[in-house]
Formats: structure tokens, sequence, C-alpha cells
């Protein structure tokens, strides 16, 4: 019996063969993998470029209507990113639902594994050199990082989560540091006055960029980063160390 991060089974024996994906990294995943089972994803699942599904709303707010339209005999979804009652409802009309809920990179790519397990496909290449990838000792201490993911108001990544986890494993250290708090709600005041070597701004759920976010840091290194290779599980793992570690460093030290 194979279950999914939150602890649930799958109640069909078959092997999907209808996929809907309302999670972007995990529609990456699919239609990366075994694109044939892929029938349905989010407005907000961007990656291929050329994804050609039915679209069935946002992550949040998806059309449970427009996804069992679709046939589906399994919904991917994720704890933070996809609403309890949407499962709920889709599971009372005789769905299955995985739900994912990695909180470190070694944690994602265990959760991977299981879904390719659930859905009867052989574990692609990319996720073992993800995992080899990943499996090299943490860098040695870069210094202390603020990650925002939102602002008016400020939220910022906190620790026990999947991206705190990535950066330590680059070398950073989390200046949140209360478990109870996956994503701190600090004010700019309390953000500045932690003194963080370094504050990554990623490009989601808010768009930050050159000239909004930076600016709200004087004398702080901002590094700017794609929240694909931040905040995904999933092929992006395996070009991500390297592509952050450069960013990240670059920043530090401009």
């Amino acid at each position: 019996m194979v279950l999914d991060d939150m602890g649930t089974p799958l109640t069909s024996t078959r092997a999907p063969r209808r996929v809907v994906s309302l999670v972007p990294s995990l529609t990456e995943v699919v239609a990366v993998t075994a694109p044939e089972l892929l029938v349905g994803a989010t407005k907000y699942c961007t990656h291929p470029a050329d994804l050609d599904v039915a679209r069935v709303g946002g992550s949040k707010y998806p059309s449970v209507d427009e996804i069992l339209a679709l046939r589906p005999d399994l919904v991917l979804a994720n704890a933070e990113e996809n609403r309890r009652e949407d499962a709920q409802a889709l599971r009372a009309a005789g769905v299955n639902v995985w739900v994912t809920f990695p909180r470190t990179v070694a944690g994602a790519l265990d959760s991977l594994g299981r879904m390719f397990d659930a859905l009867r496909v052989p574990r692609p290449a990319w996720l073992a050199e993800a995992r080899r990838v990943w499996a090299a000792p943490p860098a040695t201490s870069r210094g202390r990082h603020v990650t925002v993911v939102w602002r008016r108001p400020w939220v910022t990544v906190g620790p026990d989560t999947f991206a705190s986890d990535m950066l330590r494993l680059l070398g950073w250290v989390n200046v949140f540091t209360d478990p109870g708090q996956r994503y701190p709600r600090p004010t700019l005041a309390e953000i500045r006055a932690l003194q963080p070597d370094l504050v990554v701004l990623p490009d989601e759920p808010y768009a930050f960029r050159a000239d909004d976010g930076p600016e709200s840091f004087p004398g702080v290194p901002c590094a700017l980063v794609s929240g694909r290779h931040l905040t995904w599980y999933g092929p992006s793992l395996v070009e991500a160390r390297a592509i952050l570690e450069r960013q990240l460093s670059s920043a530090a030290a401009a």
C-alpha cells in the first residue's frame, strides 16, 4: 500500500490513466515524466511552456466541477497550496486525491518517489540525478538570510519548510527559528532589526523585481531568484543547486 504525505492511501488498485494536477511543480513532474497521463492543470502551471491541457482554475480556488468533468482517476494536490475542502469534495465524488507536503529536500525526493509508485510510473532518471545533486554535504556557512515571499503584509519563510531546508544546504541560516511559525509575518522594522546578511526575494508567489522589493532593505544584499528553483520540487531540482548557489553568492558579494 502506497501512502501520500498525509498518510492517506489510494482507494483504487488500478493504475491511474487520467491525472489532474493542482500544483505547478507536480504538473511539471508529470508532464516531463508521463505526459500521456496529464489531462488537466491550474492556470498557474507554467512549465513546460508548451503544456496543452485543460485548465481548471487556480490552485486555491479550482473548479471542482471542471475537474470532475475531466473524469480523473487521480488528482495531485499539496497540503499548503490547495484547500482541504476541495480535496474532500473530490474524494466525496469518488476521485482519489494524492496530497504532498514536503518540508525538506530529502523529504521532497522521497515524496516524489512514492508518487511515481502511486502513478505506476518507473522512477525517472532525473529523480536519481536530483538526489545525487542534493546528497552533497551542506555548504560552509555563508551567513544569515531572510527569505520574503509576500509584501503588504510581509510574509517570510520560517523553519520546517522546503525552501528553508534548501537554503540550509546552500550554507544559509534562517534568521527565523521558531518551529511553530512556518511563515512568520514580521513588520518591515522587525525584519531590518534582525540584521540579515542576505534577503532572498523569489518571483513567486509575490513577483519581486529589481524595482519592487530590494528598496525596502537598504544596505542589505538582496538576491532575486526564481521561485521555481527555490520552492518547486521536480525536474528543476537537478539544476537548482548550482543556479541558486551562484545567484546567492553573487548577491552577497555585491
